[in-house]
């Protein structure tokens, strides 16, 4: 199939847009966007949210119709109704969250819709034979008999691939492939969609990593409100001077972290983990300073997960005031659940949580507010707002009960009224009014009035999951700021990110999860993403990492 299709004659334009316009009633998502992806290369669309990235690409597969402006693909102006019209002329997509069915095995997902038959029943054997064919032709290797979900994340995004190999797609669109991924795992899927290019596919390859952009485009598409502000090459930029197009202004994420230190945006963490006899710095090894009091006490820490399969198994950790601790591992290792279980949304079934000398086993999320705890949960529709609530009742939702807002059993709205709109000021919350439902608000924007909420209290322990998923760069070098100068000022920080170069770039101590266990201590100041990943995929430390128990 994919072999026919790619000996065909090349081309000029794998794939375009010319002018389009897309509205959403009185919101221009694209206006007069025009893009062109060519054989053999890789374009990444860069933007923040809201930027029209995902609108974009949308009506170039098909999803959506533009109001203004023409399709190409392989040269042809096309109308596309749908996604299948799309397929059929050989675009696919790779979703970020992957679209297959893990009970199922690798070769039944990718052909599932496009079987081969034989005598009107299922050809297994030409599917089998075929998926092999493509596998070892692009390098996607993968068990076409293993059920999926005993594949590892970095096998089943290959399988996604070959879905659309299979389907002779000449275009891939890769919507922020590398979220889920160890640093390893990245840097094989970089090296396969290299491959692909080398054989004529064309990628889209929407990503908010800079690095990856850097290592990996060809050409460089920049949206900013709805409109290019950008198009140029990893040649004649520089991270900088992406991030500065996709916000409008300089950003600084690097702070006080490191010269030219990991960010979310930027560049690879410095030289490499450190051996057991280089010296710590005051700053990563302030857990072993003893002037440093201990905040956060976990000892032994068991609890389930949400199927009542062991997710965090005999976790042992301490966090000092003044220090940002960092988390870093694979989705999926018991991150989540570690964060509940100490801010009291998950009963842990072995194990004792300390929070300043008291014993926060077993406490409630209210109990573990008043003890002097802040959390930016993971899930902000969950458990950080109520999107129906307005900005000024959402700002109290942690302390409501509590003077100055609450006095006879009656809430005084003036002192709410009035701490919401101190706020929105010191955090700067974009909103009308504090009267305005949260609901309202971009992501950055409820991010900003959580970390606010949660800063504006006395806290000697701030528990920080996820604090910058999904928001904007802008939005994220306010938060990191707010977040050490918390440290700065005394405050102990837990941070729990699947971004590994925010874990990088904001602790002062690395611990390793894999598995419900910590694997590993590292010092971020000289850890490797490469050694660091290998870490967060199993692998035993080696005799250059310092091995935390636990």
């Amino acid at each position: 199939m994919v072999a026919t299709a790619v000996s065909q004659a090349e081309p000029e334009v794998l794939l375009a847009g010319h002018g389009i316009t897309k509205c959403f009633g009185p919101v221009v998502a694209n206006d007069d966007v025009s893009v062109e992806l060519r054989p053999g290369r890789i374009l990444a669309l860069l933007g923040e949210n809201g930027a029209g990235k995902s609108t974009l690409v949308n009506v170039l597969f098909g999803l959506h119709r533009p109001d203004a402006g023409q399709v190409v693909i392989a040269d042809e102006n096309v109308e596309l109704s749908s996604p299948h019209d799309a397929i059929a002329r050989g675009v696919g997509m790779v979703h970020q969250h992957f679209q297959l069915v893990p009970p199922m095995s690798v070769v039944r997902n990718i052909v599932l819709g496009a079987e081969p038959r034989k005598l009107g029943m299922i050809d297994v054997t030409q599917a089998r034979r075929r998926v092999l064919e493509l596998a070892d032709r692009f390098g996607l290797h993968v068990d076409p008999d293993a059920a999926v979900e005993d594949l590892p994340v970095g096998a089943q995004q290959r399988v996604e691939i070959l879905k659309a190999l299979y389907r002779d797609a000449r275009v891939l669109i890769a919507d922020e492939p590398t979220a889920v991924l160890t640093p390893q795992e990245t840097d094989h899927l970089l090296d396969v969609l290299r491959g692909l290019t080398a054989q004529g596919v064309g990628i889209v390859f929407i990503t908010h990593k800079l690095r990856e952009v850097m290592a990996a485009a060809d050409d460089i598409v920049v949206l900013r409100e709805g409109k290019v502000v950008g198009t140029t090459t990893p040649a004649q930029t520089s991270e900088a001077a992406l991030a500065e197009l996709m916000v409008g202004r300089a950003v600084d994420l690097h702070g006080d972290r490191f010269e030219s230190g990991a960010t979310g945006v930027g560049s690879a963490a410095p030289a490499e983990i450190a051996a057991d006899d280089a010296a710590p710095t005051s700053e990563a090894m302030a857990a072993d300073d003893p002037e440093r009091p201990v905040v956060l006490d976990i000892a032994g820490l068991c609890a389930d997960d949400d199927r009542g399969q062991r997710a965090v198994d005999e976790l042992s950790l301490e966090v000092r005031a003044g220090e940002i601790v960092g988390v870093a591992g694979v989705e999926g290792n018991g991150q989540r659940e570690l964060v509940e279980a100490i801010t009291g949304l998950r009963h842990a079934t072995a194990g004792t949580v300390s929070i300043s000398d008291r014993d926060a086993s077993g406490a409630r999320p209210r109990q573990v507010t008043v003890i002097g705890v802040g959390h930016i949960p993971e899930d902000r529709a969950k458990h950080g707002l109520i999107g129906s609530y307005s900005v000024a009742d959402n700002s109290v939702l942690n302390r409501y009960f509590k003077r100055p807002f609450a006095a006879g059993g009656m809430l005084r709205r003036d002192r709410i009224d009035s701490h919401a709109r101190d706020v929105v000021a010191t955090f700067d919350v974009r909103t009308p009014d504090v009267e305005s439902p949260a609901d309202s608000l971009s992501g950055g924007n409820k991010q900003k009035l959580i970390v606010g909420r949660e800063f504006s209290d006395e806290i000697d322990l701030l528990i920080a999951a996820q604090p910058t998923r999904g928001i904007d760069i802008g939005a994220i070098e306010f938060i990191w700021h707010r977040i050490r100068e918390r440290r700065d000022g005394g405050t102990a920080v837990l941070l729990v990110s699947a971004e590994l170069d925010e874990v990088l770039a904001l602790s002062d101590r690395v611990v390793v999860m894999y598995e419900g266990r910590i694997v590993a201590t590292v010092d971020p100041r000289t850890a490797t993403r490469e050694e660091i990943g290998l870490l967060m995929a199993g692998a035993a430390p080696g005799t250059e990492c310092s091995v935390a128990g636990g």
